[in-house]
């Protein structure tokens, strides 16, 4: 079973000035109690954030939490002690585990585009750590490209607490690909850009899919397409 929910669904927050973020759960002032997780997927921010500005120093815990940088630059500091950047095609992902504060910063003179994601950890108590990878994404044509998993059969990617795999796709106008699943899991789409048919439903920029009780996912774009495709269990601890 398919799910479709337009853009027009998401939830458009700009608490400050600098900051334009759509959110695709109940998150911060927004409140769906039908809308809070699809399996352990807890949070699913499109943040658009100006120049030389960006999140202060805030706290975390017991979420696995992966950015993913579209565009621009990001600069990170925490209480791990880690102070990095992460450029366009990088990605981090932070276990916060019993506890950690960090900074996210666009300290560039251009607009920083990033998917941020949150996830219920398989386990809770873990210990606070960190990794980021270049994986250069954006440049991988027609085929799935693994960014983030806790499925240990697959390598070069970064690693998270959790039964899921997080790949991105830049899909060419009448190519197609196939993902074959279970029914006992769940699969998440979100558009970034083009248009495509996932299992004969059209989804275009900004559009999700969210699956359930599929054998197959056939995706097929009519426009140069990118897109993010989550496998995600569709039970696990925490939630």
């Amino acid at each position: 079973m398919l799910k479709y929910i337009p853009a027009t669904s998401r939830h458009h927050a700009a608490p400050a000035p600098w900051l334009s973020s759509y959110f695709l759960f109940s998150f911060a002032d927004y409140y769906d109690k039908e809308n809070m997780h699809f399996g352990p997927l807890r949070v699913f921010n499109d943040d658009s954030i100006a120049p030389n500005s960006g999140f202060p120093q805030h706290p975390h815990s017991e979420m696995e939490i992966v950015t993913i940088v579209l565009d621009g630059e990001v600069t990170h500091e925490d209480t791990m002690g880690n102070m990095t950047t992460i450029p366009k095609g990088e990605v981090q992902r932070m276990t916060a585990g019993t506890g950690l504060a960090h900074g996210e910063m666009n300290r560039t003179d251009k607009p920083l585009h990033i998917y941020q994601l949150w996830f219920l950890p398989n386990q809770r108590g873990l210990r606070p750590s960190y990794e980021q990878k270049d994986l250069n994404f954006l440049s991988t044509n027609n085929k799935l490209i693994p960014l983030v998993s806790g499925q240990k059969v697959l390598e070069d990617v970064v690693y998270m607490n959790s039964n899921t795999t997080v790949y991105w796709a830049n899909l060419k106008e009448d190519k197609e690909l196939q993902f074959k699943t279970f029914p006992i899991r769940l699969t998440f789409l979100y558009v970034k850009e083009g248009t495509i048919f996932v299992n004969g439903t059209e989804l275009g920029p900004n559009d999700q899919a969210r699956m359930t009780d599929e054998h197959v996912v056939d995706i097929k774009a009519s426009k140069d397409a990118q897109f993010i495709l989550i496998d995600l269990p569709a039970a696990e601890a925490n939630y």
